[in-house]
């Protein structure tokens, strides 16, 4: 895991203090080595967290053995021994044990196919000398960032947009278009950032650079997989061997490393899962790590300690007060450099902190709720399918009478049923403004498209036949998985220098997933249905069963009481042109005084304030 930036310039030899310059915004990311290369009008720029093989001859920026091809890479190849002995027969004298050496070697001998041979997250740029240019790609689902911009003056790349800006003079307009995706639900998706100059490489594409255009190319897409009907034939059993089979292998190329490999663990389902298998794979007590809370509305720390004890793994917690969580707000700033709202960033920060202490790896249970089906919403999109089989001018009568019933639910419920096709609807479902408008003038709305969308167009992408609840699953992890969540915990763990690790990221584990119907998934309204009975096999039902919880923070709170002065310190200075202060007052107001809860929208406006009150 590590930090990676690189500039071409179409006029000038490249300057080295410029490199370094960016490599100093995202510093945390690779504290062992720091370094810069750069021929003529190329410079690449790289920071190490040494995870496989930790010698010095493994830092990069790393030139290939023939010389013509030059990486800097931020991330795990995990099959890099696989890959290795499929290349013996070229007789390479390894000159490292690392991972990077692979890469470099495996795009010399298949080009770009070499992709579809990774098995990890990933993001890198070659320069390749003879051809001049650069061929940067970006893992299948999205772990590990990759910012760039293509201006007048040349080509430039980075792990995080602001060290985009130490290299070359790149315009810091904002993107209108994310700005309204922004507030609608609390993160910035696909190709777009907050700034109209900048872009973000999509999951499962590359890109080559030359002759100063940018080509992007997709190689792998999950979303077109159909589900199997003759996974139907299968008994419960089987399919849960098969499960079982990938998760332990994907488990075990995860703990691959030269450093000390430890998990988070809440005590759910996805985290107790991984934990177990991690377990069972080491001959050593496994170190695992969980943040408590002295207020029992927010304390998941029981159910992880009872968990820990039943696998024996040597756990460690840390209590908080929740109102330590607010001392990471500068940690935050510093690192979330664009716009960014989801609160749980400040309890992964936390056990980021405290498992830091202890390892430099870390496994994680993030992508089985999208993959296997562990939402609440999903439930809810299915019980609109029936009436989205009637065209819109059918629906909305009833939808309107709907609306009449005096709850705020059947309010939300009556919007619901009101858009345009079921994709629309959930993504209604997961916005954070829903029927509070006016945050943003007309003037944005009018050049610009919703996130509901953004979410039909992407359902229309994919096969037809899907139910409600797979295509969900499917927007899911197309939107909120790798621009949400993923990017929380890459942030989140990379500012306190420790490499997490996703195992049911692998991507045979997402193939056989989508191939997996529904009805295993979720099921009587029974969440995560066949991946539930496998954690079964490993901890048991009584442990493993409670609610939901998630990473919950209380930002309605902090909103009211410890952070209303300097919300409304922040939005009177706020020069921001579109943003509606007078509507977000009114927002406040309501909140302060319990009409409403509305603390996701004005948290997504209070970390917006921030972000422009230090990046813009």
């Amino acid at each position: 895991m590590c930090g990676i930036c690189g500039a071409y310039s179409h006029h000038e030899n490249i300057r080295p203090d410029r490199l370094r310059a960016a490599i100093n915004t995202f510093s945390p990311r690779g504290p062992d080595h720091q370094e810069t290369w750069s021929q003529d009008n190329v410079g690449l720029g790289h920071a190490r967290l040494a995870i496989l093989d930790l010698d010095a001859k493994a830092n990069q920026p790393m030139t290939s053995r023939c010389g013509r091809y030059v990486i800097v890479y931020n991330g795990e190849i995990y099959n890099f021994q696989d890959i290795k002995n499929d290349l013996a027969g070229e007789s390479i004298p390894w000159h490292t044990h690392s991972d990077t050496e692979v890469i470099l070697e495996a795009y010399k001998k298949w080009g770009t196919e070499c992709l579809n041979r990774f098995n990890g997250m990933f993001a890198f740029a070659i320069w390749d000398k003879k051809d001049q240019q650069l061929f940067c790609a970006r893992d299948r689902m999205g772990k590990k960032p990759f910012y760039y911009a293509l201006n007048e003056n040349g080509f430039y790349f980075a792990s995080r947009p602001s060290a985009l800006f130490e290299m070359d003079t790149i315009s810091k307009e904002i993107d209108l278009q994310a700005l309204r995706i922004y507030f609608e639900i609390g993160y910035i998706p696909g190709e777009l950032s907050i700034y109209r100059a900048v872009k973000m490489l999509p999951p499962a594409h590359y890109l080559i650079f030359k002759n100063k255009t940018v080509k992007q190319t997709r190689y792998w897409d999950y979303r077109q997989i159909e589900p199997d009907p003759s996974m139907l034939d299968c008994s419960e059993d089987e399919l849960l061997d098969e499960l079982d089979e990938l998760l332990v292998s994907a488990v075990k190329y995860r703990l691959i490393a030269d450093v000390p490999v430890g998990t988070f663990l809440s005590g759910g389902i996805d985290s107790s899962l991984v934990t177990a298998i991690a377990a069972k794979l080491t001959s050593h007590p496994l170190s695992t790590f969980s943040i408590g809370f002295n207020e029992p509305r927010w304390d998941e720390s029981v159910h992880a300690a009872n968990v820990a004890r039943h696998l024996k793994t040597n756990h460690f917690t840390e209590t908080l007060d929740i109102a330590n969580l607010i001392d990471l707000m500068p940690t935050f700033v510093q690192n979330f450099d664009e716009p960014f709202f989801d609160s749980s960033a400040f309890p992964t920060m936390a056990v980021s902190r405290l498992a830091r202490h202890h390892v430099t790896v870390s496994l994680t249970g993030d992508g089985a709720d999208e993959l296997f089906g562990g939402y609440h919403y999903y439930n809810i999109v299915d019980k609109l399918q029936p009436f989205y089989r009637f065209p819109k001018p059918l629906r909305s009568p009833f939808a309107h009478i709907v609306g009449m019933i005096p709850s705020h639910k059947f309010k939300l419920l009556s919007k619901a049923l009101q858009q345009e096709d079921l994709a629309a609807a959930f993504a209604f479902s997961r916005s954070i403004s829903k029927d509070f408008n006016g945050v943003l003038d007309d003037t944005v709305l009018k050049q610009t498209s919703s996130i509901r969308d953004f979410f039909s167009h992407a359902s229309a992408e994919m096969p037809g036949r899907l139910d409600p609840i797979e295509r969900s699953m499917r927007l899911d992890a197309f939107f909120t998985l790798p621009d949400d969540y993923l990017q929380k915990v890459d942030i989140a763990s990379m500012a306190f220098s420790l490499e997490t690790r996703s195992p049911f990221l692998d991507y045979r584990i997402v193939e056989w997933a989508a191939r997996l119907p529904s009805r295993f998934k979720v099921r009587n309204g029974v969440n995560k249905y066949l991946l539930r009975k496998l954690a079964y096999r490993y901890v048991p039902q009584e442990i493993l069963d409670r609610p939901k919880q998630g990473f919950g923070v209380p930002v309605g709170d902090w909103i009211k009481k410890d952070l209303a002065g300097h919300y409304q310190q922040l939005l009177s200075d706020s020069t921001a042109p579109h943003l509606n202060k007078h509507k977000i007052r009114e927002l406040l107001e309501i909140h302060t005084s319990g009409k409403r809860d509305i603390h996701p929208l004005l948290w997504a406006i209070y970390t917006y304030l921030l972000w422009e009150k230090h990046y813009d």
